[in-house]
């Protein structure tokens, strides 16, 4: 931040001006960005907001989010329970702080998923220490009894993103459970969804991040309509740019997924490259994620005999990341749902081409089939296969769908717009508890 935006920051206790700089709390309970769309929200939120002039503190829990030059970090630590290499641990009796550590065991050894309601409520107690200390807080889909009870129990007016219900994923994977067993785990795991629903409905203020999630928030979580604004996220399109200097390797295709998610709908993808290679040999797939050693990914890849067409890649730098999406010849986005699809924009950027399926927000973000992206249907691998190989094998399309792609991203997608948008609702929150005062 300049300091010339330093030294015109609202002083502590001092209601903002119009449109002068704003003292924003953002909360995250999971913030790396690494571990998926939520922490790449954060850090490049947090990012455009403070080149905004605004001062942004993110508060943060294990793994705990990389944020750039300008936002600072304040750790709000958790047991860690789910850390590696020893997820679903045991903490030793010294490790015990209070009634909230112990809340989280207790929720984690009947197979629930503590981390939102025990985030919300440590966020609670630390903003009630830090009261006169921000203009308003900004929750990333925490959606825990903690954040109830507006200003007076927070300390600023509260606004809320939720990304996507995740009442959808939890649909998911019950549908590809494969016994009652499994669904019996997984409704313990998402018990936590009944608090984010009840909490969503007295939520004031939402921000979500497409069309399709607003419809669905409405839908599935039962908020009023006129308490959700959409604001598009985007790409870093500095970063996720074209680079002609990399080389083009045929017949590859790259995509970002959570191996055995059901939701992002790699094992279609595992399938459709089967078919592609019996006309393609050279087809082979990139995958930026993490390798499940078992499950319905690695079982496809070992039932077609994908072993060397598959590759997963890890803990790789930015700067990588983007030039193994310049390198492919074709971008795909499988999933069979998505709230908004950050790796269709941030491949679009790049300028490669995109195959995406229709599933969620994401033809609200890769544009109209055949001229922004080539659009399937969720879940059908022989589609996929098809779109697949017509890219592959059509210079000229790659390059029309590349360059509108990177256009549609550039006019419509960006974080500095992002960042904007969200202002402008914290003001409209502010406003309206400005009224009720």
């Amino acid at each position: 931040m300049t300091a010339e935006a330093i030294e015109a920051s609202p002083r502590q206790g001092a209601a903002p001006s119009g449109d002068g700089p704003l003292r924003i709390a953002l909360l995250t309970y999971k913030g790396n960005p690494f571990c998926g769309g939520q922490g790449v929200y954060v850090r490049h939120l947090s990012r455009e907001l403070a080149r905004l002039g605004h001062t942004v503190e993110v508060f943060g829990s294990q793994p705990y989010p990389v944020l750039d030059e300008g936002v600072t970090l304040s750790e709000i630590a958790s047991l860690d329970l789910y850390r590696q290499p020893d997820p679903f641990r045991t903490p030793k009796r010294e490790e015990y702080r209070d009634w909230i550590d112990a809340l989280e065991v207790a929720t984690m050894w009947t197979g629930g998923f503590p981390e939102p309601l025990t985030f919300s409520l440590r966020a609670r107690r630390t903003l009630a220490a830090r009261r006169g200390d921000f203009d308003v807080v900004h929750d990333n889909q925490t959606l825990g009894y903690g954040l109830l009870g507006g200003p007076r129990a927070l300390g600023a007016p509260l606004v809320t993103t939720i990304h996507h219900p995740i009442t959808v994923d939890r649909q998911l994977e019950l549908d590809a459970a494969a016994d009652w067993k499994r669904r019996a785990s997984v409704r313990r795991w998402y018990g936590f969804t009944r608090m984010q629903k009840r909490v969503a409905r007295r939520l004031p203020s939402v921000l979500t991040v497409s069309g399709t999630s607003r419809d669905e928030i409405v839908e599935h979580l039962g908020v009023r309509e006129d308490r959700i604004q959409v604001v598009h996220i985007g790409a870093d399109t500095e970063l996720w740019s074209p680079d002609p200097s990399v080389a083009e390797v045929p017949g590859r295709i790259v995509t970002t997924s959570s191996a055995d998610v059901p939701l992002k709908g790699l094992v279609f993808l595992v399938e459709a490259l089967a078919k592609l290679r019996t006309e393609r040999p050279d087809a082979h797939l990139v995958v930026v994620g993490k390798r499940a050693e078992d499950g319905p990914v690695a079982q496809a890849i070992e039932r077609y005999g994908l072993e060397g067409a598959v590759r997963f890649v890890k803990g790789i730098s930015d700067a990588e990341l983007v030039d193994l999406y310049r390198s492919a010849e074709v971008a795909c986005v499988p999933s069979l749902y998505e709230g908004f699809s950050l790796p269709a924009a941030e491949g679009m950027a790049t300028g490669t081409p995109l195959v995406a399926t229709t599933g969620g927000a994401i033809p609200e973000v890769a544009g109209p089939d055949g001229e922004t992206c080539l659009a399937v249907p969720t879940g059908d691998a022989g589609a996929l296969a098809a779109a697949l190989g017509r890219v592959l094998g059509d210079a000229e399309l790659r390059a029309r769908l590349g360059s509108a792609g990177r256009a549609r991203v550039l006019e419509r997608f960006t974080w500095a717009r992002a960042a904007q948008g969200t202002a402008e609702l914290y003001r409209e929150a502010l406003e309206r508890q400005g009224a009720r005062r």
